[in-house]
């Protein structure tokens, strides 16, 4: 222990002794383990531990997989979810449903998402409330009335109630009925993310599906219960085959691998860059070792032939490495709590599960230890071995300078500037790539304008607006009021067709068609003011009036890839299309009367990116908004300013026609398109893989630079003699730059190889081919001027050496 201690303090003075030194080490060590550590704090919240329900890996959603191996919609009806729930591997059975609330006990309305839970299953999630209770069965008892009682999210409750104690027991009036606060839920209990659960009312129509979570029995694995469902949903799909695919398997997907997963392999990348950064970082230190390690030759030999064994001075050695790495590691977390805000919102939205709790917690913290002891071994180890093992007697006679340049000590400083060079380029590679494929992203021809475009989604309340005529003019009024607005240059309605993935995918019929198979399109409920908003030209026909679209006329515009797929010689205009699934459903879905489901198509319209921005156009189909009306609707808007800041006065003109009617999450396009998935992840990717590419490169111009003055320290009395004999300053700074150029060229061979190896990987999330020879051409030759640069210094200090003092200090 005594020992222990003594090594302790001589390492404090030693690096205190060295400030540079010390700087340059814990500051690459620092970057490498702060941006580790931050992307495996969103690891552990993401894929580690994404949820606080005990066995989310038994909970699941029913997924419809059809011929094209996309995901459908399998909400089941009430008398379904009975049938689901008698199966051997099923535990219990969950229905849900949402609808948009309005506060009215205050002096002004508040827009409440609400879910609607069934009450059978209590223990579903296996959480108990924080106060009060769950939902339990009594909540709703079969066939009657649900309870008026309500279970605030902790969230709603902080902000509602200002996070009263005292609220269990409180009355809340939501659209003029009251109802009692019989719980508040955990923080991270945000199951469906609404702001209140409200007991479920389960009908026997069979026309009223809702969503569902299945829980499955202990012992029982997703492939077992998807193989003893696919029977039952088959039996479900001939009763109502319009609302299934026309072939499909069922497949169940734990929430863990919808709603966790698809970011994992994203997250992996990263994790994988971070630590190539890491160890450039440890190869950084690892020099800045051995160089000063040519310094302390003399004392290491004094040590050793006082009686210090060879493992006395690897602990010494190993101890200076412990302090640097527990140095870096301190300021590393520092900076990577308050990088980790930073990089949770680059993350693309919805990406992750609401409950995952992203944040610097115990296992970060120790993970973080871990890699301070794991990095001391890494970078300290290999110099540890090289500098304790003095030839005693050679050192105790020979210049310090003289010895430190053996052709060991080079080789190790080459094969680690090599080393740094190789990952250094593979990072600037992977950014290439990702830079490339983003900037292919954002200039992705959408077919349709976004700019000073908006969308402004319209819930109704339930029990509201029922009738079908009440609804359509409900709906007609608000967008000829927003319309009529002086900052706005036109308004239509888009129940489900907002760019760029809008739409709802239905199999249709083709009278007189002679395929077996129904097609797939994607089917859009507008109104006419659409397509010129958007400005969507109109290649063939017309689109429907006004008065045809107030009287939901059966009238359907489609676009080309349709038209193209299904009458390729340019004859689509008077065919007739049948979409199944339009149905009378009061109250939630109204249909014009006496539809039958077929529309005549009247025209045919420009493509546009109607499934994300990087898949193939799908065929799509427009009919009046009027055909069939949900409790919902968006406004699309276009605007001669900023699109959001005239949401106050578009709120204002709403209320004038309702006051209590609220609208939802609005957003522009351009932050729409900004938002998705495939977008946003791009983004991520390039921007990460851009940041740790220049601090990767940043780096080892450090470590190279550290070689190079090593270099020249140990060789200035060589210099000082070929200068004496005649050489030039020229000459000596060809030498020194020489010296490096087989390091150098061996690390960008190496990186070169390990881009192409890769490219199968890292076209997976970036998309670009990191083969391409714009990206290694480009990427080889900024690596190599950055290379040049900091060789140039060290390489100009030696050329300016006099040689008469070399030689005298010779």
């Amino acid at each position: 222990m005594a020992s222990l201690w003594t090594d302790l303090r001589f390492t404090v003075r030693e690096l205190r002794k060295r400030p540079g030194f010390t700087l340059t080490a814990v500051l690459s060590l620092a970057l490498g383990i702060g941006a580790t550590s931050a992307v495996f704090s969103v690891i552990y919240a993401v894929l580690i531990d994404p949820f606080p329900y005990p066995g989310s890996d038994r909970i699941m959603e029913i997924r419809l997989v059809d011929r094209e191996g996309h995901d459908r919609f399998a909400g089941p009806t009430g008398p379904q979810a009975g049938v689901l729930r008698q199966a051997r591997s099923t535990e219990d059975v969950v229905l849900m449903d949402w609808w948009n609330l309005t506060t009215t006990d205050g002096d002004l309305p508040e827009d409440v998402q609400a879910m609607y839970i069934d009450p059978n299953a209590p223990n579903h999630w296996g959480i108990r409330a924080q106060m009060g209770r769950w939902l339990i069965p009594s909540d709703a008892p079969p066939g009657q009335t649900p309870q008026p009682v309500v279970v605030l999210t902790y969230a709603f409750w902080q902000r509602y109630y200002m996070g009263d104690p005292n609220v269990i027991g409180r009355t809340i009036r939501l659209v003029h009925k009251p109802y009692q606060v019989v719980g508040v839920m955990p923080p991270r209990f945000k199951w469906g993310n609404p702001d209140i659960y409200v007991p479920l009312k389960v009908t026997q129509d069979p026309n009223i599906r809702y969503a569902a979570s299945i829980k499955l029995r202990a012992g029982v694995n997703p492939e077992q219960a998807s193989a003893e469902l696919q029977p039952i949903i088959e039996e479900f799909a001939k009763a109502a085959p319009a609302n299934y695919p026309d072939k499909f398997k069922v497949k169940l997907r734990s929430i863990v691998e919808v709603y966790a997963r698809p970011l994992g392999p994203t997250l992996c990348l990263l994790l994988g860059a971070v630590a190539s950064l890491l160890l450039i970082g440890c190869a950084n230190v690892s020099i800045l070792l051995l160089a000063r390690g040519t310094e302390r030759q003399h004392e290491l030999a004094v040590r050793a032939a006082i009686g210090a064994g060879r493992m006395r001075m690897i602990r010494q050695l190993l101890t200076e490495s412990l302090g640097i790495a527990t140095t870096g590691a301190l300021l590393g977390v520092l900076l990577a709590w308050r990088g980790l805000s930073l990089l949770v919102a680059t993350l693309p939205e919805n990406s992750f599960p609401a409950e995952s709790v992203i944040r610097m917690n115990v296992p970060v913290l120790l993970f973080s230890v871990a890699l301070a002891f794991v990095t001391s071994i890494v970078f300290g180890l290999w110099p540890a071995l090289q500098l304790s093992r003095p030839e005693i007697a050679r050192l105790m006679q020979s210049s310090s300078r003289r010895v430190a340049g053996s052709v060991g000590a080079r080789r190790s400083h080459g094969a680690l500037v090599a080393a740094q060079v190789a990952l250094t380029l593979l990072m600037l590679t992977a950014a290439g790539a990702a830079g490339k494929g983003f900037l292919k992203l954002v200039n992705t021809d959408l077919g349709y304008d976004p700019h000073n475009a908006m969308s402004v989604p319209i819930p109704i309340h339930e029990n509201t607006h029922v009738e079908w005529k009440d609804r359509e003019e409900y709906f007609e009024q608000i967008r000829a009021r927003i319309a009529a607005m002086p900052q706005v240059v036109a308004a239509g309605i888009s129940t489900n067709a907002t760019p760029p993935s809008n739409g709802w995918r239905q199999n249709v019929e083709i009278l007189g068609s002679t395929s077996a198979e129904n097609p797939e399109v994607r089917v859009n409920f507008v109104s006419p003011e659409y397509f010129p908003l958007l400005k969507i030209p109109l290649t063939q026909g017309r689109i429907w009036d006004h008065t045809e679209n107030m009287r939901g006329a059966a009238l359907m515009v489609i676009n080309q890839t349709m038209a193209r797929q299904l009458w390729p010689n340019g004859d689509a205009i008077g065919h007739q299309v049948k979409i199944p699934s339009l149905k009378d459903q009061p109250p939630y879905q109204r249909a014009a009367a006496g539809a039958d489901g077929w529309f005549q198509i009247i025209g045919v319209a420009a493509d546009v990116r109607d499934d994300g921005l990087r898949n193939p156009i799908k065929p799509q189909v427009y009919v009046p908004y009027p055909a069939q009306m949900w409790m919902f609707t968006q406004i699309l808007v276009r605007t001669r300013v900023a699109p959001l800041s005239i949401l106050r006065d578009i709120r204002a003109e709403i209320v004038k026609i309702d006051p209590e009617q609220q609208v939802m999450l609005v957003r522009d396009l351009k932050t729409w398109i900004k938002g998705m998935q495939e977008y946003a992840q791009q983004r991520l990717v390039a921007a990460l893989f851009g940041i740790f590419s220049v601090l990767a490169l940043a780096l080892a111009a450090v470590g190279l630079y550290s070689v190079v003055s090593y270099g020249v320290a140990t060789r200035t009395n060589e210099f000082g003699i070929r200068m004496a004999l005649g050489a030039e300053a020229g000459d000596v700074i060809r030498i020194v730059l020489s010296s490096t150029a087989i390091q150098v060229s061996s690390g960008v061979a190496a990186g070169i190889a390990l881009s192409v190896a890769f490219n199968k990987l890292a076209t997976k999330w970036v998309t670009e081919s990191s083969r391409d020879p714009m990206i290694l051409g480009g990427v080889t030759l900024l690596l190599v001027v950055a290379a040049a640069l900091a060789c140039l210094v060290p390489a100009r200090r030696a050329a300016s050496v006099d040689p008469m003092e070399a030689l005298r200090c010779e």
